[in-house]
C-alpha cells in the first residue's frame, strides 16, 4: 500500500465523516462539513500527483481514485437536495453520468481499451467540487455582492457533466461493439 494509495482511502474514510458533520446539531455544522469536503477534495489532487511523480500509480488505485471521488461527489449532492438547497433533477443528471462512463469503462477495460481522463471531464470533476463548496459554504465569498455563484457554477458543472459524457461515449462507441450478434 503505497502512500497515494493510502491518501485516497483517507478520503473515503472522509466521506461519513463528512456526512456525520452535515447532519450533526451544532452551530456551523454545514460549514464544518463544507471545511471536511474541501480536505478530502484536495486530496485527489494530492494522491494523483504523488503517484504520477514517483511512479506509484496502482490497479488498486486507478480503482479506488475514480471511487472515492464518486463517493464524495454523490454524497455532498444528494445531501444538498436533501436539504433543498439543489434540484434532485441536476443531481440524478450528474450521478446518471457517472454510473453510465463508470458503466462504459468497464465494458472498454473488458475489451482491453483505457479510456483516460478527458479535459472536460477535467473541467467536470473541478466544477464539481467548486459548486458543491460554494453551496456547502452558503455562497458566502458571494453572497454579499448579491451573485449566485454557487448556482452558477452549479449549471456550469452539470454542463461539463453532460458534455464530457458525450465526448467520451463519441469518441470511444466502438468499445461497445454494436454490431455484434
Amino acid at each position: 500500500m503505497n502512500l497515494p494509495n493510502k491518501i485516497t482511502f483517507c478520503r473515503v474514510l472522509l466521506v461519513p465523516i463528512f456526512i456525520i458533520m452535515f447532519y450533526i446539531d451544532i452551530p456551523n455544522n454545514q460549514f464544518y462539513a463544507g471545511l471536511i469536503f474541501v480536505i478530502a477534495a484536495l486530496t485527489d489532487s494530492l494522491d494523483g500527483y504523488l503517484a504520477r511523480k514517483n511512479s506509484q500509480v496502482t490497479n488498486l488505485g486507478k480503482f479506488i481514485d475514480p471511487l472515492a471521488d464518486k463517493l464524495l461527489v454523490s454524497a455532498a449532492l444528494i445531501l444538498l437536495v436533501e436539504a433543498g438547497t439543489i434540484p434532485g433533477w441536476v443531481v440524478i443528471t450528474i450521478i446518471a453520468r457517472e454510473f453510465t462512463i463508470t458503466g462504459f469503462r468497464i465494458i472498454a477495460a473488458s475489451e482491453g481499451v483505457t479510456i483516460a481522463a478527458s479535459s472536460l471531464g477535467k473541467f467536470k470533476t473541478i466544477t464539481q467540487l467548486i459548486a458543491i463548496a460554494l453551496l456547502l459554504f452558503n455562497n458566502i465569498l458571494f453572497r454579499n455582492l448579491n451573485i449566485p455563484m454557487d448556482q452558477i457554477f452549479l449549471y456550469i458543472s452539470l454542463l461539463f457533466t453532460v458534455l464530457s459524457g458525450y465526448d467520451y461515449i463519441s469518441k470511444n462507441i466502438d468499445t461497445l461493439n454494436l454490431n455484434d450478434k
